[in-house]
């Protein structure tokens, strides 16, 4: 499997607070039968800059390889759709997309509207990137009727983070993301994982209770087949 949704590197964000914080979440994802992750630190100003993140990004693969754990790193960062300086650096290093970058990770806010959703996204289509749009059952705009549908018409990616599944944020979330899965809008499932603590247990869990309600094809297809074309640069319908 692939995990593109994930806080694995130490000291730059909210997620793994040490390096044996992150290859204990390494050991975990291993476990679990991931073989990538594209490590996703927030691309917020309160946070570690580009440069850090890319340097800790190299530590971390250096780290796993001198301990014999086979996971591999790719670049990415979890962007915020309100951040001025968003739309302006895509196209630039400083947007950090998705491994060969025809991707970017955003996230809309949780709990205030979003009524220019569809012209950001259209506006990302622009510079030929496409955006995937991280946890959209966490996010208050989605809980409106149809508006994930009209994201994916736009052009947009959703990605499911798939504790909701299992409750994992609220009855809310769960509710949203049943029903997305249900009509087929999701193009991939990740993790969000940000710490190494009952990591096993949970994501273990929600990995069943994915597999057990789409069939093996289609968790297939959202948790090694898209997200690792993502990772390569691939097309990917929405």
């Amino acid at each position: 499997m692939v995990d593109l949704h994930c806080h694995l590197l130490y000291g730059v964000d909210d997620g793994a607070w040490t390096l044996e914080d992150s290859l204990e979440m390494a050991r975990a994802l291993i476990d679990l039968g991931f073989t990538a992750v594209a490590p996703s630190p927030h691309n917020r100003p309160e946070y570690a800059p580009r440069e850090v993140a890319e340097a800790r990004l190299e530590e971390v693969r250096q780290a796993l390889a001198e301990r014999g754990l086979s996971l591999e790193l790719w670049r990415n960062s979890e962007n915020y759709f309100l951040d001025d300086r968003f739309l302006p650096s895509l196209g630039t290093p400083e947007a950090r997309p998705i491994g060969a970058g025809r991707y970017v990770l955003v996230e809309a806010p949780y709990t205030s509207p979003l009524p220019a959703l569809t012209e950001i996204i259209f506006r990302i289509k622009l510079k030929g990137i496409t955006p995937v749009i991280a946890h959209p059952e966490r996010c208050m705009e989605f809980e409106k009727k149809g508006r994930a549908a009209e994201a994916v018409r736009a052009g947009a990616l959703l990605q499911l983070d798939i504790g909701a599944l299992i409750g994992r944020y609220g009855p809310s979330a769960k509710k949203v993301a049943r029903s997305l899965l249900d009509d087929g809008l999701y193009a991939i499932g990740a993790t969000d994982l940000h710490g190494a603590v009952t990591a096993r247990d949970w994501v273990g869990r929600s990995l069943a209770e994915l597999r057990s309600r789409v069939g093996e094809r289609a968790f297939t297809q959202l948790m090694r087949e898209t997200p690792r074309r993502i990772l390569d640069g691939q097309s990917v319908e929405s």
